[in-house]
This record gives C-alpha cells, structure tokens and sequence, in this order.
C-alpha cells in the first residue's frame, strides 16, 4: 500500500449460498498505472467489478477509492465520485450517430438539462468535450456513422468513449476484446495504450497478449483470491501462477 494508491481493496468478500465467490480478496491499483486482473473461469474476475461499482453487495472488507470508503455509496454515487465501468454504463443508441451518443453522456453527466428550443448541434458545452472524446479513441471520422453500422470492436470503442464522458478517475473494463476480430483487437490495444497514464485502469481480459503488453502490474485471481501480484515478468515466470493455469490460457 503506497501514497499513490487510487484504490484500495482490503479482505473483500461476497458469499453466494455459502460458495465464497471473492474470499477475503486484498490489492491495490496505484493512479495511472494499468493493473489487469487475469484468472481461470470462475476465479471471480467479474464479480470484483460488479462489488467495486456498487452493482452488488459486499458482505465483508472494505473499498476505498480516491482517499473514500465506497462500502454504503450506490452505484451511481460511486460513478459520480470517477469510478466508470465500461461496457455495462449504458446502452448504445443505435440509430444514432457516434457523436449523439457520446453528446449524451456528456449531457446526463454534466446535469445539462434538455432545451428543445436551442439546437443541439449548436451547443459548445456539449459539442466540444464530445468531439475531444471522440479524438483521443479516434473515432471521429465515424462522427456521424450510425452506430448499427459500426463494426463490433468500433461499437466496443465507443462504449470506452461514452465511460470517457463520464470524465472518470478511473476505468475498470471487463473484457473488453470479447468477440473481437484480430485486427480490432490490436487497434483497442493501441488506443489502450495511449489512454495509459492518463487515467488509473483496472482491466479484465481474457487475451493474454493483450494483457502482458498493456499492463504494468497483474494480479491473478484463483477462487476469489489473488494469488500473485506483480509486474508481466514477475507473473510469467511465477511457479505458483503456471501451476493455478495448468497450461491454460487464462
């Protein structure tokens, strides 16, 4: 535990019908680094996610985020304070343009109420951070695209960009390369890459290539704990983890 530390996880637990499915997990993310959590099926990876955003319960240890205990704060309350889970925000918008969507995460989170008599297209406090958005996942060329036009790892950027929006502390992403084709997967990987640093992540992924490229720590979960963690280098040559996989991709 250091200074830096932007979120603290310390003896969390859930319990469903007596099956421990995070068993007094502990482990830190420090403020910019990207710390992936990487595990066998079952290992407990996405219930982590679901107890830090608050979308459900824990029944016991503690959360704190940015110097705050999050254990009586709700979902939202928890996204207010910079907490964004990817993928699970919102829904997209399909019939709308990449730029309506993101316009409107802009909106819900700023407060800005609707003003039926003012174009929106006019409207620089909406227009100017969503077209930022769009520039730093490189996606404004698609701008006016509608969204059930985009490919699935161009829909998967998006939702990256809509949790943007939400001007987060930090973004915990949960597989964000599922059903992706090679090539989309190496495109999220670079734009990945070049939101490092600049927000703290927490990634789940199941691309093992894309996880020992991208992070700068790694825990690995068994069973709701974490058995190991430690830089890519650490964690590839640790006999505990290579036995915990048997082999297996993870």
């Amino acid at each position: 535990m250091t200074a830096n530390d932007i979120l603290i996880v310390e003896n969390l637990v859930k319990r469903y019908d007596g099956l421990l499915a995070t068993d007094e997990l502990s482990l830190t993310v420090r403020e910019g680094e990207l710390h992936a959590i990487i595990g066998p099926n079952g290992a407990g990876k996405t219930t982590l996610i679901k107890q830090l955003t608050g979308e459900i319960p824990s029944d016991g240890g503690k959360i704190i985020f940015n110097g705050r205990n999050l254990r009586r704060h709700s979902e939202p309350k928890r996204s207010h304070l910079g907490l964004a889970r990817s993928f699970q925000i919102t829904s997209l918008f399909q019939n709308f343009t990449v730029l309506e969507n993101i316009r409107l995460a802009v909106q819900a989170h700023s407060g800005h109420s609707f003003q039926f008599w003012k174009k929106v297209d006019e409207n620089k406090k909406l227009n100017e951070p969503a077209h930022k958005i769009l520039q730093e996942l490189e996606l404004e060329e698609q701008a006016n695209t509608p969204v059930y036009s985009l490919s699935h790892g161009a829909q998967r950027q998006l939702e990256i960009a809509i949790a943007l929006a939400t001007k987060p502390k930090m973004l915990l992403l949960d597989e964000p390369m599922a059903g992706m084709s090679g090539e989309d997967s190496e495109r999220l990987i670079e734009r990945l890459a070049a939101l490092k640093s600049r927000y703290s992540i927490l990634l789940i992924e199941h691309d093992m290539d894309a996880v020992f490229s991208l992070a700068d720590r790694i825990s690995v979960l068994v069973y709701g704990r974490a058995i190991a963690t430690g830089t890519p280098d650490e964690i590839r040559d640790n006999e505990e983890v290579r036995q915990a996989y048997l082999g297996e991709e993870s």
